[in-house]
């Protein structure tokens, strides 16, 4: 336990550093080993003000998700009860984050007094997509700290926002460059100076009151993820969640929350979503193939076909920066599957999911060719040609002549 938070002391900052290794996942263990480090904080005369840093790639990437499918044990040991103790505390605590304080990790982030990060650093509550709602305050302390509607945007979409973002939001306090433990024990040494109160974002109700009356807002939002939210549970508990942090009681929403929590969790489309998220992780797991085995870099690709799939796949490339070129058999059909690539880019502007410079830069990436030979040094070359075999094969035998040794040669069915 000793090893998964290390914990020491700079003059009259105590310093708590997370070290569970790749992600410092939020495992009973670190939890346990959290609450026990603050309290030696706590009970130092000499220390003033507390530190919460993240040591390796990252701050937290948050709970560990395998203990959803276990039996309760040891509510004091819980993340929220965790975070109730940090917010609790009768010294300030800062946490210091960089890279990815994801789910849990950015709830223990927002049951701190204070927060800065590196430019690096991102923010997220990506539970929606396992399934589930935050379960740790999330929904409660988020809408105190940045207002209702910024709060559920994040929530409902799981997907991060940057330091610069967290910043102008009032997420973060500061964003700093260097390094981070020094920055961080400099901020904290500066509230110890400068008297700051402790600031408790479950006091903080502000943006509650100036949101006034919700109910067309939440309904509005409600109808928004209708579509695509179609049939789940998750998103809409998220926004009734949501909705408790502006009615009730602090202490009552956050009590309710956890219901609603452990009703997603414990719901059929929570398991086969976190069976889906582990799956997906399995499969890029070879068992001949070690973690260090070097991955050639792939500069240029090739697509052989531009009907639906092929266009699709293209467009894959072209988002990712890597230039493809689109193979066709006559001009009218590569015509053809670049207007619909086109079209489907343009599609992505009108719902402002993307900047029409955006649309330009990735069409930039995307040529049309009739001759293989134009195809010859791409690193990755794609077959999505009809279902015919003996075509699939033609095409094979064409690739085999022109592609380069290091090519991969890769084949698609739909």
């Amino acid at each position: 336990m000793t090893n998964l938070v290390e914990y020491k002391k700079h003059g009259a900052v105590g310093l708590i550093a997370l070290n569970n290794p790749p992600v410092n996942a939020l495992a009973r263990p670190v939890r346990q080993a959290i609450l026990s480090s603050l309290q030696r904080a706590i009970d130092d005369t000499n220390i003033k003000v507390i530190v919460l840093i993240g040591r390796g790639r990252c701050f937290s990437g948050g709970a560990d998700i395998r203990e959803f499918s276990e039996p309760a044990k040891h509510t004091e040991h819980m993340l929220p009860h965790v975070i109730e103790r940090i917010e609790n505390s009768p010294k300030p605590v800062v946490a210091a984050l960089h890279s990815t304080a994801f789910g849990g990790g950015m709830e223990l982030a927002l049951g701190c007094h204070y927060r800065i990060g590196t430019r690096s650093t991102r923010l997220a509550q990506p539970e929606v997509k396992l399934g589930i709602i935050p379960g740790a305050g999330g929904t409660q302390r988020l809408p105190r700290l940045i207002g209702v509607e910024p709060a559920l945007e994040i929530i409902l979409s799981g997907e991060p926002v940057t330091a610069e973002q967290a910043l102008s939001l009032g997420l973060l306090d500061a964003v700093i460059d260097g390094e981070l433990e020094v920055a961080a024990i400099a901020f904290a040494e500066k509230l110890l100076a400068e008297q700051r109160p402790l600031r408790r974002a479950r006091d903080m109700d502000e943006k509650l009151r100036a949101a006034g009356d919700v109910t067309a807002l939440l309904a509005k939002i409600r109808k928004g993820i209708e579509r695509r939210a179609r049939g789940l549970l998750a998103p809409f508990l998220c926004i009734d969640s949501v909705a408790n942090a502006v009615k009730l009681p602090f202490d009552e929403a956050l009590r309710l929350e956890r219901e609603l929590f452990v009703r997603c969790r414990d719901s059929e489309q929570s398991k086969a979503q976190r069976y889906a998220f582990f799956a997906e992780r399995q499969a890029g797991k070879i068992p001949d193939v070690p973690a260090d085995t070097p991955v050639p870099p792939v500069q240029k690709a090739a697509v052989i076909g531009a009907g639906t799939m092929g266009g699709g796949i293209a467009m894959n490339f072209a988002n990712a920066g890597i230039p493809v070129h689109v193979l066709e058999v006559s001009q009218a059909a590569l015509d053809k599957g670049l207007a619909v690539v086109r079209k489907n880019y343009s599609a992505s502007v009108a719902k402002g999911r993307l900047a029409p410079a955006g649309m330009d830069a990735r069409m930039a990436l995307i040529s049309g060719t009739l001759d293989y030979a134009d195809i010859a040094d791409a690193d990755v070359v794609i077959e999505a040609v009809f279902e015919d075999m003996d075509l699939k094969k033609e095409v094979f035998q064409k690739l085999g002549r022109v592609c380069k040794v290091q090519a991969m040669l890769a084949t698609n069915t739909s």
